[in-house]
């Protein structure tokens, strides 16, 4: 068919549609980026699809690549968003659901909804605010916002901008004193959590980001270059030798959780587990939570969807610590799937990205009440009136 959009609503409803990598979701995926329709206002979209078609749109080359890129061939991000695939809902009738409760508990907060805003690194590259805007959507929405140690702003800025408390994400660096640094700054800043990622301790090859800066024609030093040539570190940094530093330590082991736990009075969490062994050494150690996590499908080429890794981790901990996951949530029945599988919340990144780069905060607010409504549906279809509510028996694998 010549018309795209045509063919992909024919598909919609056709048998081809199972054998559509990614199945409804890559379709639905399509459908937005079919470009017949633009979003003048972030209250138009009808799902995140549409906004990862508008900031596709208006991102550069090489910023879109950042937000876009797995590693290798995109094994891992594309396993993430497949494996919901593997899980099928289990609707129940004649419930009273005229009243649903999203709140969940972490660490003695209780937040409005299990939906957690990850950390992001260089945010102001979707928009000049950045952290400062994601931070006022996420007071407006009552939502957790955890900021990256490569954030665009200061933690002081941001926390001011929220007008409360933000969890710090920690780069664990090859330096110990740069880390105790960071950490005492994030603790004055009043973070009560901070998210360790053990994810990448050797580096990654982020093809598709290298790929697409290709295609970019701008002169990245520009804006993108400090007064001594490279990039300019990010604010966090501030008041640090960086002459060596890098941002992971290949030779990291379990004795860092110690110091860790020794150098902070916050909670620690180490996001980047995805195995049931390493789940009970978290227990062993101390950890404190737990963040299931492939960074994205940014750390390696395992091919393994998070929400696959997440039902291991849950047995591990046994309940001894809050288990978050993240990695290819962009619909409200991903969330009850991680939610049934016992995920205490659920972390979302690229989707509240699109939102900010096409319309700001306005965008990542409209992100989170569509991710809200749609739990809300499945919830209530499901005939679970509470977080508490979802449990094994409200989903099934395929």
């Amino acid at each position: 068919m010549s018309n795209r959009r045509e063919f992909l609503r024919f598909l919609a409803g056709s048998p081809l549609l199972g054998a559509l990598p990614g199945g409804f979701p890559a379709l639905a995926q399509a459908l937005a980026q079919t470009g017949d329709f633009t979003l003048t206002s972030a209250a138009q979209a009808l799902n995140v699809f549409e906004f990862e078609a508008a900031a596709r749109k208006v991102l550069p080359p090489a910023h879109w690549g950042y937000i876009a890129s797995g590693v290798d061939n995109d094994e891992s991000l594309q396993a993430n968003l497949q494996g919901f695939s593997h899980y099928q809902v289990r609707a129940r009738r004649l419930v009273d659901v005229s009243r649903i409760d999203l709140s969940t508990e972490i660490f003695g907060t209780t937040w409005e909804t299990p939906i957690v805003l990850c950390p992001i690194g260089s945010t102001k590259i979707a928009n000049h605010e950045g952290e400062l805007a994601v931070g006022k959507a996420a007071q407006a929405k009552k939502t957790l916002q955890i900021i990256s140690t490569q954030a665009s702003y200061p933690v002081e800025q941001i926390t001011a901008a929220r007008g409360g408390p933000v969890w710090f994400q920690l780069y664990t660096t090859n330096n110990f004193d740069a880390t105790r640094t960071m950490l005492k700054r994030a603790e004055a800043a009043g973070c009560p959590v901070v998210a360790v990622t053990v994810d990448t301790p050797a580096g990654r090859n982020t093809e598709t980001q290298t790929r697409l800066r290709r295609l970019d024609t701008r002169d990245c030093a520009s804006c993108h270059t400090g007064n001594n040539g490279g990039s300019p570190p990010k604010p966090m940094f501030d008041g640090i030798n960086m002459d060596g530093v890098g941002l992971t330590s290949p030779s990291l082991t379990w004795d860092f959780v110690k110091r860790m736990k020794d150098a902070t009075t916050m909670k620690v969490v180490l996001k980047g587990i995805e195995t049931r062994e390493d789940a009970q050494l978290c227990v062993e150690h101390g950890v404190d939570g737990i963040i299931v996590s492939n960074h994205g499908g940014r750390a390696h080429s395992s091919g393994r969807a998070t929400i696959d890794c997440l039902p291991e981790v849950v047995q591990g901990v046994n309940g001894r610590m809050p288990v978050i996951v993240d990695g290819g949530f962009r619909r409200g029945t991903d969330i009850f799937k991680a939610l049934a599988l016992g995920a205490t919340a659920v972390g979302v990144g690229r989707p509240y990205m699109w939102g900010l780069a096409t319309f700001g905060q306005p965008g990542v607010e409209r992100v989170l009440d569509i991710l809200r409504r749609e739990l809300t549906l499945i919830m209530g279809q499901c005939g679970t009136r509470s977080l508490k509510e979802i449990g094994q028996s409200s989903i099934v694998r395929v």
